[in-house]
């Protein structure tokens, strides 16, 4: 009976190893002979919605994806998509704002009525990292929507890489392993608003101040061909009159501060996407500009199809989903 057993268990891994080498084998087939792909996912709050539009065009169309780089919200959308999180439920969580909701925990206007509340723990010794919102809820969050066996970034379907700021030293800080939720957390913490996220010798903030559509981090992952995927707000001519209005500066130099500094970055791209996202606020709220958002990624992507192929060397499919 115990030599029947050893056998047994003996059959089953030789099975198991043979799988495991067929599944090694077959990818290795698959990649072999074409370019590795990487997606380079820029920041833009509730604009990012944009790229849960292009990956559904991608994934439709049979566009291989070998590996993500996101910045904030990109970071968040292409973690959770290389989690194996469809995009049918990545979809689904921007239409009730889920993403945002966890991200605003308070309205800001609240959290700047209560600013000298903050400056109580630093009367009895507590001295916290500066910030409106210490961003736990956001990670728990990003956390439970996690396959259980897919929280770490060495484990993903997908390689991935997320983007931050290091306050210390000023420079970019590419996060390529470790804990999948406290990366997202800390590519996405918007200066002020959201307080510094301590990991290895750096304190991280967004990454969009050094790089936000991260598309040399795409590259350096060892990418062929980098799809950069912009979610700012295109530069237009304004009429000067338009700066008449109270508040309409700071806007505006939010726009020409990331369309400068995102050159750089579209240059190491081979191809850019550049969804219609004006008008929707980065801290937006609405499902509609959530939806709108998608659409708009949905159309770029499509749009960008036959730049996309021809990079390839792809055809047209068969039966496309169009």
């Amino acid at each position: 009976m115990f030599k029947n057993s050893l056998t047994s268990a003996a059959l089953a891994l030789l099975f198991v190893l043979t799988a495991t080498t067929q599944t090694i084998v077959q990818a290795a087939e698959e990649t072999a002979g074409r370019p590795k792909v990487a997606l380079a996912l820029g920041g833009g709050g509730t604009r990012g919605a944009a790229h849960v539009g292009v990956l559904r065009v991608l994934k439709q169309e049979g566009i291989p994806i070998d590996m993500i780089a996101g910045t904030s919200m990109g970071s968040i959308v292409g973690g959770l998509y290389c989690a194996g999180v469809s995009v049918d439920t990545l979809e689904s969580e921007f239409k009730i704002s889920a993403i945002m909701k966890n991200y605003m925990t308070v309205p800001i206007y609240v959290r700047m009525l209560a600013i000298p509340i903050f400056a109580v723990p630093h009367l009895f010794g507590w001295h916290p990292y500066d910030g409106f919102y210490f961003g736990n809820k956001l990670r728990n969050y990003l956390d439970r929507s996690l396959p259980e066996n897919q929280k770490e970034i060495e484990k993903l379907n997908i390689r991935y890489c997320a983007v931050a700021t290091n306050l210390v030293d000023g420079k970019e800080f590419v996060i390529s392993k470790g804990p999948l939720a406290w990366a997202m957390q800390a590519s996405s913490a918007i200066p002020v608003l959201r307080r510094p996220v301590p990991l290895e010798d750096g304190l991280l903030v967004d990454g969009a101040i050094v790089a936000n559509v991260p598309a040399k981090a795409a590259r350096a992952m060892g990418a062929n061909i980098v799809i950069a995927v912009d979610v700012d707000e295109k530069l237009h001519q304004i009429p000067r009159d338009h700066f008449r209005k109270i508040g309409s500066v700071a806007p505006r130099i939010e726009q020409i501060t990331l369309a400068h500094g995102d050159d750089p970055q579209l240059q190491s791209a081979d191809i850019v996407i550049h969804p219609n996202v004006d008008g929707i606020g980065v801290l937006s709220l609405s499902p509609s500009d959530a939806m709108a958002a998608i659409r708009a990624g949905e159309e770029a992507a499509r749009a960008a199809l036959p730049e996309i192929r021809a990079k390839l060397h792809m055809g047209e499919p068969a039966a496309s989903s169009k």
